[in-house]
């Protein structure tokens, strides 16, 4: 930088014009460098110019700033999310009493369709508590009378006979009778990802159940089968052709619970809000009620494999059931999309 001076020279001139060094920076990115600098790396910065590798560290600097800052932001979103939820959680269970229609709404820990008699299909034993633990005691809590089918008795590791006594123990620790389970134990439908359970024959089965029991709700798998397996599809396209052929009877509903997301999967009590928004008919379980499905999936003594003991602790499917009621046309656009 250029500095005139306003001091006489005594030789005669009027000013000296002379050097000085600059004390900012000439550019943004140096100034933002020298923040974080004592004065003897200021002083050594001043006499070297800010070279590649100075310019490398800046920019290092700069975005390992924003950085902590938008950790700090995602901690406080998150931080803020999972008091929410908790607290909606407990105001859920709140026996108020009176409050205004948001307020009754809001303390809705279910939701859905009134019913007498509910038949629940499941591919096979251990499934009826794995994902659907929280509608089975929701619909004993209303005095519905629950009807079980279970397609096959969960052969695929020899443990058929265990398995089926399993599924008894189970499905009476969460008040559905004895009377009230079909194991159905048929060469064409076996517990095998890899062999094709054909839709037609499984239709068989569900409409033969249906006409005898007299069902209100059919309920069961969505086409995603919640963990994917084909022997849980396999299920929803029966029930989706029977749909189509208008062999459902008019007095009975049909709802399929709702594949999420494998983030959503695990989050327990913390996808609450995320059901309330985007779910029309659902099943929210109070702790005490968790524990219960719980302790009956651990009545599947054969399968606690140690990925099972987490599932049981982190799934919302242990808590939380979202189900979605289909028809004829949801059917139809669900199959061309498909």
């Amino acid at each position: 930088m250029i500095h005139a001076s306003s001091n006489i020279d005594p030789h005669g001139s009027d000013t000296i014009i002379r050097s000085v060094p600059s004390p900012v920076p000439s550019s943004l990115l140096a100034w933002w460098f020298q923040c974080g600098k004592t004065e003897a790396q200021q002083e050594q910065q001043q006499q070297d110019p800010l070279g590649p590798t100075g310019c490398l560290e800046v920019i290092y600097g700069i975005a390992l700033h924003y950085l902590h800052e938008t950790l700090d932001h995602i901690a406080l979103v998150l931080l803020a999310y999972s008091v929410l939820c908790v607290v909606l959680y407990r105001v859920m269970f709140h026996r108020a009493t009176g409050g205004s229609r948001f307020g009754r709404w809001l303390v809705r820990r279910s939701h859905l369709p009134p019913c007498s008699r509910a038949l629940l299909v499941t591919a096979h034993p251990d499934d009826e508590v794995m994902f659907f633990g929280p509608t089975i005691l929701e619909l004993r809590r209303r005095q519905c009378r629950v009807f079980v089918l279970c397609l096959s008795e969960g052969n695929h590791d020899r443990k058929g006979a265990v398995r089926r006594q399993e599924l008894w123990d189970a499905c009476e620790s969460m008040g559905v009778r004895p009377e009230d389970i079909t194991l159905v134990n048929a060469t064409h439908l076996q517990d095998d990802p890899t062999a094709e359970w054909r839709a037609v024959t499984i239709a068989n089965q569900l409409l033969r159940q249906l006409e005898s029991l007299d069902a209100e709700l059919l309920i069961t798998f969505d086409k995603e089968g919640i963990s994917g397996h084909p022997n849980h599809s396999a299920i929803y396209y029966a029930t989706a052709s029977l749909c189509l052929s208008g062999m459902i009877p008019n007095n009975c509903k049909v709802l399929t619970l709702e594949t999420v997301n494998l983030c959503r999967k695990y989050l327990s009590i913390f996808d609450l809000p995320a059901t309330l928004l985007l779910s029309t008919n659902w099943v929210i379980l109070s702790w005490k009620a968790r524990r219960a499905v719980q302790n009956a999936m651990r009545l599947h003594n054969s399968q606690m494999v140690w990925f099972r003991k987490l599932y049981i602790i982190f799934s919302r499917y242990m808590v939380i059931n979202s189900l979605r009621e289909i028809n004829k046309s949801d059917v139809e656009f669900e199959i061309l999309d498909t």
